[in-house]
Parts: C-alpha cells; structure tokens; sequence
C-alpha cells in the first residue's frame, strides 16, 4: 500500500467508529453493513464541519483564496519526497538503515529485502502516492473546494486504515476500499498524464515511454487505479516495478510494470524524485491556470 498522510483527527474518528459499530462476531453482510454506516457517518461529519467552514470564508471578499490556503495542509508533497529522499539516504548508510527507512511508507515485509528490492518499494510508493496523495486530493479541491478535499482525505484515510483485504477488515472495510477506488479513478489517469508531461523536463525521462507503458501495464495491476502512476513512471525511467511482494509472511505475485531495469539502486530512487518534483511543477503550472480562470470567472 503506497504511503498514507494520515490527518490525526479523522484517523481518531475512524478508530472510533470501528470500535463502535464492527463487531466481529456478526456475519459478512452484517460487518459490510457496518462498514457502510461507518463511511456514512464519516463523510457526513467531516462534511458538515467543511460546509461550515466554506461558509464563513465565502463571507469575506476573495474568501475563497482563504479556502484553498486551509485546504494546502492536506496536500502530501512534502512529506511524500521526505520520505522517500530519506530511504536513499538510509541504503547510502547501510542496507539496515534502507530497510527500515522503507517500513515506514510501505506495508511489506522488510526484513529480507536487498537493495534493489529497497529501492522498488520506495519509487513504487513515490509513483502510487503522487496520486492518491497529491494528484487526487487537489482534483477534489479544484471540482468542490473545501469540502472536496475534506471528503476525499476521509475516504482515502479509512481506506489506509480499514480497507484492507484481510481477515479482520474484508468486509468491515468493502465500503472504504471501493469508495477510495471511485474517487481516484479520474485523479489516477490524469496522474499519468501529469507525469507524461513532466518527462519533457527532466533530460533522461522518455515520454513516449512513459504513456505507453501507462497504456500497456495499468490494466494488469491488482488495483484499477495504482497501475497508471506506478506504470507512468517506471515507462519515463527505464525501469521494472511491481512483482513478487511479501507481506506477513505471504509472498504476493503482482503483475510487472515497465520492461527496463529491475537492479534498482537508491541513485534510482533520487532519478524518481526529480520526475516528482517536475510533475509537482507542472501540476503547479496548472493550478495557476486555474486560479486565473476563477478570477477571470469572478469578474
């Protein structure tokens, strides 16, 4: 699972509700229905409490520049490069230090991986994140303001925390998993798009690659969404993510992005971040473009 930015305040929320209405005991249908009225009861509070707060700035003048500086907070690009920078840094310390850098934004097993795998892991989250943690998140904003990020930061959260298929949470998290699937599905395809786009300024990304890796593998991922960022990015740089995982001691056998180089190094993870940064500048690009349309629009 790529790197989750977790808001504490929703995170408490949705502990809080999982505690309240799963039972584990109930039957599968019962657990899914809890899981519906847990998302219900989520999206409905942090809704509300958005709608509010929109309000109170659509009562000043250029109130809604206030609005987006409220909504910045809950864009993930800062923290997603840190950590990612930081697992280059820790495999030029030791393969110890790379291992466990890297148990901090992915879920599989760290222990027996090498540096090529360290390394894999790490630009695989780089890509999945610069979706659903940036990418998507400012989709929402831009379509519904406020609440819009709001709301799809409380998807995302839950499906980081419950929306896992196992055991414990296959039926209590349906709901957050296929909610999280619906409101990446646009934001995943323009991510693509962005880091396509971002290959015409970094020298050794190819962007021809890129779109038609994202075209080629996407469809083969486990997610309907995750394959096009990861597959962008391993087509732009020449490599070979995805595959075998292990996680909890089971090895996963996912499907292979990109045909290029699969002896991956912490110098590939520093190639990753700078295609992140220039798709970070084009969405920016992009945004100022937007912002001069609501002002146009604005009068």
């Amino acid at each position: 699972m790529p790197l989750a930015i977790r808001s504490s305040g929703l995170a408490r929320l949705i502990d809080y509700l999982e505690a309240r209405v799963d039972r584990r005991e109930c039957i599968a249908q019962q657990r899914r229905e809890a899981g519906i009225i847990s998302m219900a009861v989520l999206l409905g509070v942090t809704l509300l409490a958005a709608l509010l707060v929109q309000q109170l700035t659509r009562q000043i003048p250029q109130g809604w520049l206030l609005e987006m500086l409220l909504a910045t907070p809950l864009l993930a690009q800062k923290e997603l490069g840190r950590a990612v920078a930081a697992v280059a840094e820790a495999l030029d310390f030791s393969l110890d230090a790379g291992r466990d850098a890297v148990s901090q934004i992915v879920g599989r097993d760290p222990d027996r991986l090498d540096e090529a795998e360290i390394s894999r892991a790490a630009i695989e989250t780089l890509a999945e994140s610069t979706s659903d943690g940036v990418v998507a998140p400012w989709f929402w904003l831009v379509l519904f303001g406020l609440p819009g990020i709001v709301a799809y930061k409380a998807i995302n959260t839950a499906d980081s925390m419950v929306g896992h298929m196992n055991e414990r949470y296959r039926d209590y998290g349906w709901a957050a998993a296929k909610l999280d699937d619906l409101v990446n599905w646009i934001p995943a395809r323009l991510s693509a798009i962005l880091i396509t786009a971002a290959c015409f300024i970094v020298p050794y990304a190819s962007p021809d690659r890129a779109w038609a890796t994202a075209g080629r593998d996407a469809v083969n991922h486990v997610s309907p969404n995750s394959g096009w960022p990861e597959a962008a990015f391993a087509g732009a740089l020449g490599l070979s993510l995805g595959g075998p995982r292990n996680y909890d001691g089971e090895t996963l056998d996912l499907a292979i992005m990109g045909e290029g180089k699969r002896a991956l190094a912490a110098s590939d993870i520093l190639r990753a971040l700078q295609l992140y940064r220039a798709t970070l500048n084009i969405l920016l690009a992009l945004s100022v473009i937007v912002a001069l349309l609501m002002l146009s629009a604005l009068g």
